[in-house]
């Protein structure tokens, strides 16, 4: 669905001369929001989109996985296109995940992935289904979608825990590989980038979101459940509750931040929500990626940043002023030491430290030749 309208989605490995042949077809357009070429699904022109790319010596791959669905409409319902069978077991296993008490975010993101597994098999008995069947799924899916690693894993791991949920079916677990995560490290900016992204944004909304993202080191969610109540202005500590993992913590309100807060307070009154939007529910986090992205513009900020990037430049900014590890970590509400260990691999300041050897080697040279001061470098 986009701007409302259902459409039909193009994805290809990128070629100059297949990108310039697809944009020339009848209807075709570009979305911005979804990156990726797409022609509205309306009266012919599915046929006449396939007639065109063939005509041009191309084959068309089809798929009725309907992967794009919105996140926030949840775990799939069972409809129609799956039999009664398969219908009654995906409800089942929605039910066995919210025994588990896992969050309304892992329901949406495995029950999708098991509704479009079961669907993707058609007619074929479930008690049937085997790990051949998972690889043809899951090389379908990413082909065709181009799922991020991160992604990919996922989808190993919810049909995982159907096989396990259904151990009627033949799927053998072990048999289903599991790409390695990425072992990437998070874009930073430096604490002059955070100031003028700050001082750029002039809506007091936006302003105190982007500065309470940076100098609590939220999570987007945290922020936007955080209720009036959770201040503590005479400990400055913000109560975050039920986090990722259903675990609590405390964070802390930067001191300076205390002006902008009762300002941005004064203006909007919230009533429940700290951040609200206009009608007093919860204020939507596409809107906080969008306005951000405006404000790194005008801030002249050439590096990919979400509001994820300003936790990640809290926590390695906190490492470098000396703070303790295992304090950042207690802060982050990270359960394993490991996972804030990725932050000693950004911080600059243990790298400006280290000297390299050529620098060490040259310094010893010129000790011992006083009188020389000819460098060997010019």
């Amino acid at each position: 669905m986009h701007h409302k309208q259902k459409c039909i989605s193009l994805s290809f490995a990128y070629s100059f001369k297949v990108k310039q042949y697809i944009k020339n077809g009848h209807g075709v357009k570009w979305s911005k929001t979804f990156g990726c070429f797409y022609v509205l699904d309306l009266g012919s022109n599915r046929a006449l989109l396939a007639s065109y790319l063939q005509a041009g010596g191309y084959t068309v791959k089809t798929t009725s996985i309907s992967h794009r669905q919105h996140a926030s409409k949840g775990a799939p319902k069972p409809k129609d296109d799956l039999s009664q069978e398969k219908q009654l077991v995906y409800t089942e296993f929605i039910s066995f995940l919210k025994g588990k008490r896992y969050s309304e975010s892992t329901l949406k993101v495995y029950g999708h992935f098991v509704y479009c597994f079961l669907k993707h098999t058609d007619n074929k008995p479930l008690e049937l289904l085997d790990e051949n069947d998972v690889r043809l799924f899951i090389e379908t899916s990413v082909g065709i979608l181009n799922y991020a690693v991160s992604t990919h894993r996922q989808m190993v791991s919810a049909l995982k825990h159907f096989a396990y949920f259904y151990p009627a079916c033949a799927i053998n677990t072990e048999a289903i590989f599991m790409p390695r995560k990425d072992r990437k490290l998070p874009e930073i900016l430096s604490i002059k980038e955070v100031l003028s992204l700050i001082e750029v944004t002039k809506n007091i909304k936006h302003k105190t979101i982007i500065a309470m993202l940076y100098g609590s080191g939220l999570r987007i969610g945290e922020l936007l459940h955080l209720q009036l109540k959770d201040f503590d202005f005479d400990r400055d500590q913000l109560h975050i509750r039920n986090a990722k993992g259903r675990k609590d913590r405390y964070a802390t309100i930067a001191k300076s931040l205390h002006p902008l807060l009762k300002s941005y307070y004064t203006s909007y009154k919230p009533t429940v929500y700290f951040i609200e939007n206009p009608k007093g529910g919860l204020y939507s986090a596409g809107s906080v990626r969008s306005f951000l992205k405006k404000s790194c513009r005008a801030a002249g900020i050439n590096k990919k940043v979400t509001p994820h990037t300003l936790r990640h430049s809290y926590a390695t900014h906190l490492l470098e002023q000396g703070t303790d590890i295992r304090y950042i970590q207690e802060l982050l509400g990270h359960s394993k030491p490991e996972t804030t260990m990725i932050y000693t691999h950004v911080t600059q300041k243990s790298l400006r430290d280290i000297k390299s050897p050529l620098d060490t080697s040259l310094n010893n040279l010129s000790l011992r030749n006083n009188n020389n001061n000819t460098s060997l470098l010019y």
